[in-house]
């Protein structure tokens, strides 16, 4: 990643290689005055409606965020103000892998989606965008025991586990999210896609540990509640960054539930409005919901059922033997002993092997390309754990480098070769290097032969914890997915751009704060030439109904913005809701 994309930022720096390939420059300058006017349409409303809603004081916490009503912001301007609480931000394409995201929390990065929701969708869009990522999650980071939620959230989804159906159901929701922001999309194409990710949500099967964590991020960070479950307060992104759904929400008809760790059993569908929302009390009560999910995830229980999860994952892996050993790769097979316990593994990818997250020399990718297989328990006869000899025990045992030697072990697996090698790491024995080996169980299967050359046995009586990745983060840049399909790029005619020009007059005129006949001329040319504009309008209006001179102009606008309701009922709420904010005359600040 060029220094550029740092904004010098320590956590934005800090970031591993596999992580920095989903980061985008922000390209300020491609947002448009009518983007500038979208983004201060929706923050008026915001404040309008969430000043009384909100969990956090609103202004306030755009302020420690780098945020404004005014503008779009910078992402300079919010790594500068949220490196303050040792935080940072990046601009990414739409929806990243829910993996990456968590992993960008964990290393306490806000991810900011770089686009911004055209004008026909300012009231919601289902696509990631700067409005939704920056005013709906940045304002409240400042939180401190909210940002421990966030970066612990981060820290176990880094972890987490998914299915090869997660990732059909993340590229589905990406392909519609982009399509929804299509204009004059086709209508046909955009039911075949909601049809898709209707296909993938019900065809799931047993939701993995990723799918439910991302239910718990959705049920908190993006729609959650806190409070008193008669009289919650707002702070989850989703609905504070949706001028439509901050307010719908708090019907009677939406029901309001305490959260627990019984939220896992809610599914959600990202194109709708949600039926239910969960209540917290306090930001402690998300981490500890977060502590009952955790104990249960496969990083802290291993065995054979987490092996099993990490097969479906067809994703790298790392399994941790007793030992400390840690293996990554992806894992292709597993065998029972007749315990129904871990006989033997498989990976069928570049491997690695690991202690303490450090790549063991001479154990990377390259060396271990076509895969790697192990047998996981004890040896016949022998009291102590292997992985607890010392190079005198293998000494006594008549185990020493240059022996040919057989290994029993109580599941059935023989390991028979010339001892070359060993690796020990803090007390504990790893690997047993092996040439001329063979390896077979009780059946004659034959697991390694001589042919393939030298046979690195790794050691362990056990797998103690198995989780989503490589342990060593500085191999395998590779190792998460990136979508090759992209966020769609407005391409602006001349009237769009003309449209555009309209706005940045207005704008200009009101930060010079000027008093003159312009602005009769800039309402005369944005009446004449766009007939279904609405948010131009109100942005006159705002202006001519602080000057006594300009009344006139004033109740023209409000007789045209009356007549658009009628002719458009679409604009209805929108226009309604602008008026509102006009009359009141609020006080941003």
């Amino acid at each position: 990643m060029d220094a550029f994309f740092d904004y010098h930022n320590k956590q934005v720096a800090n970031l591993p290689l596999h992580l920095k390939k989903y980061i985008i420059e922000q390209e300020y300058d491609k947002y448009t005055s009518v983007n500038h006017a979208v983004w201060r349409y929706v923050m008026r409303q915001n404040y309008s409606y969430l000043k009384n809603v909100a969990y956090y004081p609103y202004i306030p916490g755009l302020k420690k965020a780098g945020l404004t009503i005014e503008k779009i912001p910078s992402l300079q301007e919010i790594n500068d103000a949220l490196a303050e609480i040792e935080w940072g931000a990046v601009t990414v394409d739409g929806f990243i892998p829910p993996a990456a995201f968590m992993e960008f929390q964990a290393y306490r990065v806000l991810v900011i989606a770089a686009d911004i929701r055209q004008l026909e969708h300012i009231e919601y869009t289902s696509a990631p965008d700067i409005i939704h990522e920056s005013a709906g999650h940045a304002p409240i980071i400042s939180d401190t025991k909210y940002n421990q939620y966030l970066s612990y959230l981060g820290a176990i989804g880094t972890k987490a586990l998914f299915s090869s159906k997660d990732y059909e159901l993340y590229e589905s929701i990406r392909a519609l999210s982009i399509l929804k922001e299509v204009p004059n999309v086709d209508k046909e194409e955009l039911a075949k896609a909601e049809a898709l990710v209707l296909l993938n949500q019900q065809n799931l099967g047993t939701p993995s540990e990723m799918a439910l964590l991302s239910r718990l991020q959705w049920w908190t960070v993006e729609y959650g509640l806190i409070g008193d479950v008669q009289n919650p307060k707002i702070y989850g992104a989703g609905l504070l960054s949706s001028i439509g759904e901050s307010a719908s929400c708090m019907r009677p008809e939406v029901k309001k539930i305490i959260y627990t760790i019984d939220a896992l059993n809610y599914g959600y569908d990202i194109t709708k409005e949600q039926p239910q929302l969960f209540v917290t009390p306090t930001f402690q009560n998300l981490i500890d919901v977060l502590q009952q999910f955790e104990s249960k995830m496969a990083y802290r229980v291993g065995g054979i059922e987490s092996i099993l999860k990490a097969i479906e994952c067809k994703n790298i892996c790392t399994a941790v033997f007793s030992s400390g050993l840690q293996v990554s790769g992806v894992f292709s097979n597993v065998v029972k002993d007749i315990n129904h316990q871990i006989k033997y593994i498989n990976t069928n990818s570049p491997t690695t092997l690991c202690f303490n997250d450090q790549l063991l020399p001479s154990h990377g990718p390259d060396y271990h390309a076509e895969g790697f297989g192990a047998p996981v328990g004890n040896i016949t006869g022998i009291s102590k754990k292997l992985e607890d000899f010392t190079p005198q025990d293998l000494m006594e045992k008549g185990w020493d480098i240059g022996a040919t030697i057989q290994l029993c072990f109580e599941n059935g697996i023989e390991v028979n070769g010339k001892l070359i090698n060993t690796c020990f790491k803090e007390n504990k024995l790893l690997i047993m290097s092996f040439e001329h080996c063979k390896v077979t169980d009780e059946a004659g299967n034959v697991f390694f032969d001589p042919s393939w050359g030298i046979y690195d046995m790794a050691i362990g009586d056990s797998i103690v914890s198995v989780f989503n990745g490589t342990a060593d983060k500085n191999i395998f840049e590779d190792q998460l997915y990136v979508s090759p399909k992209r966020t769609y790029q407005q391409n602006y005619s001349q009237h769009d751009i003309n449209y555009q020009n309209i706005f940045k007059q207005i704008r200009n005129y009101r930060e010079q704060n000027e008093t003159g006949d312009e602005l009769f001329t800039i309402w005369n040319n944005l009446k004449a030439e766009f007939k279904e504009d609405w948010l131009g309008a109100l942005e006159i209006l705002e202006i001519a109904d602080t000057n006594p001179s300009n009344a006139s102009l004033a109740n023209e606008i409000r007789e045209h913005l009356n007549a658009q309701m009628v002719h458009y009922p679409k604009f209805h709420k929108l226009i309604t809701d602008g008026l509102k904010i006009i009359d009141a005359k609020l006080k941003f600040e």
